[in-house]
């Protein structure tokens, strides 16, 4: 499924608490830290000559990717998300 989404739109910001214009950006996965206690426990579990802890996945892929998107207000500049969205391929147009 190809998505197409504009680089603004109208929506309501839960800053100004009224409907706005919203610049809309694709949001950065980040690399995860070292520090988290499941990591920890990750890298724990996968250290030394015991192997890998948890068994292969072994289901079907699924056929899509989550596309998480930013809202930021023009007015008040902060940003707010909204649960990410299903697209085989995304893609944010100008206007």
């Amino acid at each position: 499924m190809f998505m197409k989404r504009p680089r603004v739109t109208k929506g309501y910001c839960p800053n100004c608490k009224k409907h706005t214009e919203l610049e809309v950006e694709r949001v950065k996965t980040r690399p995860r830290s070292e520090l988290k206690w499941g990591q920890r426990r990750y890298r724990r579990a996968t250290s030394g000559y015991g192997g890998f802890p948890r068994p292969k996945y072994e289901g079907r892929q699924k056929p899509t990717t989550r596309v998480n998107l930013r809202y930021r207000c023009k007015i008040c500049k902060k940003a707010h998300q909204r649960p990410g969205i299903r697209a085989k391929t995304f893609e944010l147009k100008e206007a």
